[in-house]
């Protein structure tokens, strides 16, 4: 009687320990019995999409670099509600199929909560069936086309949409402060340079400016010759360019071939890659930008020089959209607060999420982006200054 009494206390103690063990407190897990929060908080992981190599190699980089200082600064203040945050990097090299194929791997990883990513409309366009089938967020930084964020409730983006940016480059940068009449416009071919130039003509219609030449190229085109000579021979009196990382390219070719006129771009914001690359054929460069770091600024300034540190290049404001895209998601978990974090309760906190940030205040239209203001800036004596403010456009 007494072995079998010991068999049977054996078999309950051996019950209790398995219980124990299984009841170890994951992502989700309830909070303890006196309200406490629960004793361990895994990992959550983010995927993230960006062009570490080929024609925008910068803005991928930049990507990299500024939401890693986000999630360092994030884990090293006791992570997110408690939760640490991981970046897994990859990398899309600016192609829209090995975005694709890439969302895909990340979407069908479990541990991955979050897309961060990808830099161009295009690729992000791509991937918006592949995460809205796997209910995962899809939260790109500088992705402006205006139809890419309602193609699914898992879209977003915070860099502002082209049909705000490209009507304010045509009104009050080429016709109030430039007076501009005749425009050659060069533009890349994708679905970000298609729904730039459309909602720039639009606008160029509406305030009289002729467009006496309009001529695109594909991706990774390096030879601009028989364009730029296509549009000297309409005789504009402006040069438009739309693309990100072609522009210096196409100023250096445009310079180079003796053509003295003044140009405008929209798309690369104030890059300091164009500055370094092309010189003194930057001077005098006009463009758009939702956001500029202001010296006066010490918050802004330590942000940057952080950036310079660890990038080894002057940030432009996509790098700094990558980093508040790393902490609108750390605000969409902590919202979740003991409750359980999953993609599901990412996506919908982080629709009702308000926050400011390093690019200013951030509040998601019910499209899943963001309305934002511009300046005009331009370059001087090698660097950008600011030509005309935030109120230039409500004068």
């Amino acid at each position: 009687m007494k072995k079998l009494l010991a068999l049977v206390l054996s078999v309950l103690m051996l019950a209790a320990l398995v219980t124990g063990c299984a009841s170890t407190p994951s992502s989700g897990s309830a909070p303890a019995a006196d309200g406490s929060a629960p004793a361990e908080k895994r990992t959550i992981k983010l995927g993230v999409l960006a062009p570490l190599t080929g024609t925008n190699a910068e803005y991928g980089k930049g990507f990299e670099v500024a939401m890693q200082m986000a999630v360092d600064k994030i884990n090293a203040a006791g992570g997110a509600n408690g939760y640490k945050l991981e970046l897994s990097v990859k990398d899309s090299k600016g192609d829209q199929k090995e975005s694709s194929d890439l969302a895909r791997q990340f979407a069908d990883d479990e541990e991955v909560m979050a897309i961060l990513g990808d830099f161009t409309s295009g690729a992000c366009m791509a991937n918006a069936p592949i995460v809205d089938e796997a209910g995962i967020v899809q939260l790109s930084p500088t992705a402006s086309n205006p139809d890419y964020a309602g193609m699914s409730d898992f879209c977003f983006s915070i860099m502002g949409r082209q049909d705000g940016e490209a009507p304010f480059y045509a009104k009050y940068i080429l016709k109030k402060y430039m007076g501009a009449k005749k425009l050659g416009v060069i533009y890349i071919n994708s679905d970000w340079g298609k729904s730039c130039y459309d909602n720039f003509k639009k606008q160029a219609d509406v305030e009289g400016l002729e467009l006496v030449e309009t001529v695109s190229y594909v991706q990774d085109e390096k030879d601009f010759s028989s364009l730029i000579t296509k549009l000297k021979a309409a005789n504009p009196d402006t040069i438009c360019i739309m693309d990100q990382g072609a522009v210096p390219q196409i100023i250096n070719q445009i310079k180079s071939s003796g053509w003295d006129i003044p140009i405008t771009t929209l798309g690369p914001g104030t890059s300091q890659q164009l500055i370094d690359l092309c010189g003194k054929n930057a001077e005098g460069l006009l463009l758009t930008s939702p956001f500029f770091f202001d010296p006066a600024d010490a918050d802004i300034t330590a942000w940057k020089d952080e950036f310079v540190s660890k990038a080894g290049f002057e940030p432009t404001i996509h790098p700094a959209c990558a980093y508040d895209c790393v902490n609108l998601i750390a605000e969409a978990i902590k919202a979740s607060g003991d409750g359980e974090v999953t993609r599901q309760t990412i996506r919908d906190n982080l629709a009702k999420v308000e926050m400011k940030g390093v690019t200013g205040p951030i509040k998601f239209n019910e499209t899943g982006d963001i309305t934002r203001q511009y300046l005009i800036c331009g370059v001087e004596n090698g660097k950008y200054v600011v030509k005309e403010g935030f109120d230039y456009s409500k004068e």
